[in-house]
């Protein structure tokens, strides 16, 4: 799912870079981060401009970088203290193991430190260095400490390194960070709940390569997936057959068919408060899977495919002995009022939203309908992360007024 344009419209942030091979990836996320609408205050460590240049940071946010604690361009001369008072947020990125101990430690030896140490803004670290130093007790309790201190941690991510090793300790790609960051911002309606969310299509094999599928994307249920991460939850997502990739910090559970969609949610939905299903999943499935590919011959007709029903998800949870709070969605071609409304009540749900499906299958925009016991009324037309949001506070306020 792609950010939404200005989604820091108006923000500050302080981007710390320290020492490290993943400094490169500074030079993106503040590309990324004045995109988005922030401006980017670069504060640049001795080690860290050994990797990348102050002025590869000054041409990207228009401002010039500060390296030195008794840097005189700040007319009180404590640079450590005036630099973070505009501050919305303090992003250290790349966080090596040394600028973690410090904080953690809440050592003043230079700038970084001094600044953090002086600052009340919130901080997020997205540590970067060696699998061993990573895993390393002493870095462990570090981060907790800082946790504990009310830091924001993103990652590391797994994968190969600098050094040529494999595991943990890779900075975020900053796509991902930038993930991050907005969710910092994001009101934490759902923390502390799980939230499960269904999203794609279903694809139904007639033989081993056609199928019946339907034209859903996708976009929707997993900007919903990310909107609630966002909100502090802990994400499910079991995704049909799409190739967008996974909102970052979510857990995806991929399917292809209706039955294998069933049983993923039958299986994590125990765990869940809040379950929403996005998903276009197919209502039939052929009955008959044929082995191999059937093909056309000379003088024969079209072959009748026989369907069958397949499970109800969006019912069979909402039946359950203890169900999570379910919301479903309806994509209709015609009279959506009547239809979802109907389906609503059919389904025995507390909150439906619809849409009419061929106005939005593969956009990034949406226009959403909301369906509850008192009537229905619009949630509003634009981006779908936007609106993701917007349902997202929805839901919170009906938890909240149900006592749930």
């Amino acid at each position: 799912m792609r950010a939404v344009a200005m989604d820091l419209q108006g923000k500050h942030i302080v981007l710390a870079v320290t020492g490290g091979v993943a400094a490169y990836k500074a030079a993106e996320l503040t590309r990324l981060l004045v995109k988005a609408g922030a401006t980017v205050q670069v504060v640049l460590t001795a080690a860290g401009a050994r990797f990348v240049g102050a002025a590869t940071f000054q041409a990207l946010t228009g401002r010039p970088v500060f390296d030195d604690l008794w840097d005189t361009r700040v007319g009180n001369g404590m640079a450590h203290i005036e630099l973070t008072r505009a501050a919305d947020l303090v992003v250290v990125a790349p966080a090596t193991a040394n600028v973690l101990a410090q904080a953690a430690g809440g050592l003043s030896d230079d700038l970084l430190p001094t600044l953090l140490l002086a600052s009340n803004r919130p901080v997020l670290f997205a540590p970067a260095m060696n699998r061993e130093m990573w895993g390393h007790p002493a870095t462990q309790r570090n981060v907790a400490r800082l946790r504990e201190d009310g830091a924001l941690i993103s990652g590391p991510a797994a994968g190969e390194q600098a050094c040529g090793e494999v595991g943990e300790g890779r900075m975020v790609e900053p796509e991902d960070l930038l993930q991050d960051i907005v969710a910092a911002f994001q009101p934490k309606l759902f923390k502390g709940r799980t939230v499960l969310v269904t999203a794609g299509p279903t694809f139904e094999a007639i033989d081993p390569v056609r199928g019946l599928t339907n034209r859903s994307s996708g976009k929707m249920g997993y900007a919903v997936a990310r909107a609630a991460r966002e909100a502090g939850a802990r994400v499910v997502l079991v995704s049909g057959p799409t190739a967008l990739p996974a909102p970052h910090g979510v857990q995806r559970v991929e399917v292809s068919s209706a039955q294998e969609m069933f049983d993923a949610v039958m299986t994590q939905v125990g765990a869940a408060q809040v379950f929403i299903a996005t998903a276009a999943v197919a209502d039939w499935r052929p009955a008959q899977v044929h082995a191999q590919k059937q093909k056309k011959r000379e003088g024969e007709g079209a072959p009748t495919i026989a369907l069958q029903a397949n499970p109800d998800i969006l019912a069979a949870v909402a039946a359950l002995p203890q169900p999570p709070f379910c919301v479903g969605f309806a994509a209709e071609s015609e009279k959506l009022a009547e239809h979802a409304a109907a389906k609503r009540v059919r389904k025995n749900v507390p909150l439906l939203v619809g849409n009419l499906g061929p106005d939005t299958f593969g956009r990034d925009d949406n226009r959403l309908e909301l369906f509850d016991a008192a009537g229905h009324h619009p949630l509003g037309s634009g981006d779908k992360l936007v609106l993701a949001r917007k349902l997202i506070e929805e839901i919170a306020a009906r938890l909240e007024r149900a006592g749930l």
